[in-house]
């Protein structure tokens, strides 16, 4: 059974969060603080957090930042703050959705279980031999998810990792957000946010260029998308 853990400090919305995802087949722990939050997302394996920002002891922000530094477990930030700049913000510390409050909560089940589905099948793919994609000093190891470049190992989140994977493997193929939003997150039905690929690109960038304004890997292609030359 998969593990979720909810961090939120409004109990009566945690519950309500909790009473669905139990519903739908997950085990759920719930923590109300952030000092308590981030201690449980170290201390134990989850398989997705949902991330309340606001939070007493320690914000979102600083927690989402902590865990990335060891682990690249999904985590999908909620708030009821509607600016663009947390936004970013979030998914820029690693943060692979935001949700913005007041949310229903079968559109937060239907998001957990999207990111659920990506993330048995990143498990099931490590019982196949590694597959390389090498290009020009690239190197992605799709099973141990591992990427290097010109030798040096870079770290990715579970999406950075998806989406430049995605990328190389399609070479000089120009896609729209639309379209990558769609193959890498799977959420086009339930109202998902193509900033997020914007913000992905961006960080992806900053691990794999030399030059992240004269890109030598992921071209912008102005008023269209985005394409991986080789």
């Amino acid at each position: 059974m998969s593990k979720i853990l909810i961090v939120e400090d409004e109990v009566e919305i945690a519950e309500l969060e909790k009473d669905y995802l139990e519903l739908s087949g997950f085990s759920v722990d719930m923590k109300n603080t952030g000092t308590e939050g981030l201690r449980a997302a170290i201390a134990n394996d989850y398989d997705l957090i949902i991330l309340d920002i606001m939070l007493p002891g320690i914000d979102g922000f600083d927690i989402c930042k902590k865990i990335r530094e060891t682990k690249n477990t999904p985590i999908i930030m909620v708030s009821a703050k509607k600016e663009d700049i947390d936004k970013i913000r979030g998914l820029g510390l690693g943060a692979d959705d935001y949700m913005t409050k007041p949310f229903s909560p079968s559109e937060l089940v239907a998001r957990v279980k999207a990111h659920m589905s990506t993330y048995e099948r990143l498990m099931g793919s490590q019982a196949r031999a590694n597959e390389i994609v090498e290009i020009r000093g690239i190197r992605i190891d799709k099973t141990a998810r591992r990427v290097y470049v010109n030798d040096e190992e870079k770290a990715f989140t579970t999406k950075e990792f998806d989406l430049l994977t995605f990328l190389a493997e399609n070479p000089n193929h120009v896609f729209t957000k639309e379209e990558l939003f769609e193959r890498i997150w799977g959420m086009e039905s339930i109202g998902g946010d193509i900033a997020t690929v914007t913000v992905h690109i961006k960080k992806i960038r900053e691990k794999i260029e030399i030059n992240t304004s004269k890109p030598q890997y992921i071209e912008t292609i102005w008023g269209v998308g985005y394409r991986f030359k080789v």
